[in-house]
């Protein structure tokens, strides 16, 4: 298990070079020069070069890139083109909220969409199937930002139930709860479909299977043959798409953060990008890289304490 894990963590690590080699010359691309954007539009051209020469924008992009990576090696992010606030401060102050968001996501997805791809897997061919599958198709075809709209006019400004706007506070208390319930169940809403198809498609697998058919012939009630024989092999390939979508999860929260205005990454990264603040876009990026391949690790170890055949590999 161990040696799987740092196999994975190994090949993490060009991967997350190739995020920031990415992310870099992205920024370079934009028609947008950093030095005009921190010195103003009335700066004269003296003011601006000595700007590009104190950031470093004179030097070739291989050298730029260079200082960039040593810098992230000791951990100073830059800080803000447009406040001069360091880039970690605010990234430390948006993380917070971001996982929050994807927490209270997941915390009513995942056992949502698995109970009703089994319901649906067990029930196969039924009217049960067939209205689980019909909504689960409904869930993945719905855009996150079309469902958050969808539920801010009704819940909340028509019917006035909860806020829409803005984080009223920490997850524990009783104004973070009521603040994160919309953005939580329209970021979640498109996690339900995908993880119920799949989830039934593997159940599907797994009741014709042989030590499935032994379980009942022991005797075995169907609850817990379904619970404990069939459902715990089935998650392996279930477990592979969370994680995979948990990714997605990542770019869905960006959406579901502008249209909420709740003060995270996502939004974080949105408002960098249009004020053209390049140190906090690729500080977003990176945060946002590290979350996906952090998941996807964690996926890779649950993956093979699932299944003994990928620790043998």
């Amino acid at each position: 298990m161990l040696r799987h894990a740092l196999h994975r963590l190994v090949l993490a690590v060009p991967v997350m070079f190739g995020v920031l080699l990415i992310g870099f010359l992205l920024m370079q691309v934009v028609p947008t020069d950093p030095a005009i954007v921190r010195a103003g539009p009335t700066a004269t051209p003296d003011v601006i070069a000595e700007i590009r020469a104190d950031l470093g924008l004179d030097e070739p992009l291989y050298v730029q890139f260079g200082l960039y990576v040593w810098r992230l090696l000791h951990g100073d992010l830059g800080a803000s083109i447009i406040n001069n606030v360091p880039v970690s401060q605010e990234l430390g102050a948006t993380i917070g909220p971001t996982l929050e968001l994807m927490f209270a996501s997941l915390f009513w997805s995942i056992p949502l969409g698995i109970l009703l791809g089994t319901l649906a897997g067990y029930w196969r061919g039924t009217l049960i199937d067939r209205f689980i599958m019909a909504l689960s198709v409904g869930g993945v075809s719905v855009p996150v930002f079309f469902l958050g709209l969808v539920l801010i006019w009704f819940v909340g400004f028509q019917w006035q139930w909860l806020p829409f706007t803005g984080r009223g506070g920490p997850l524990w208390t009783m104004d973070g709860l009521r603040s994160i319930i919309l953005p939580a169940v329209t970021l979640g809403g498109v996690f339900v479909g995908p993880v119920a198809r799949m989830t039934r498609t593997a159940v599907l697998d797994v009741l014709s299977a042989d030590h499935v058919r032994t379980a009942r012939a022991k005797g075995l009630t169907e609850t817990l043959v379904v619970r404990r024989h069939a459902l715990r092999n089935a998650m392996v390939p279930v477990i592979t798409l969370i994680g995979l979508q948990i990714g997605f999860l990542l770019g869905g929260a960006v959406v579901t953060e502008t249209v909420f205005s709740w003060p995270g990454v996502g939004r974080l990264a949105v408002g960098a990008i249009l004020s053209s603040d390049f140190p906090m876009a690729q500080g977003t990026i990176i945060v946002l890289s590290m979350g996906f391949i952090v998941v996807n690790l964690i996926v890779d170890v649950l993956y093979a304490a699932l299944d003994p055949r990928v620790r043998a590999v």
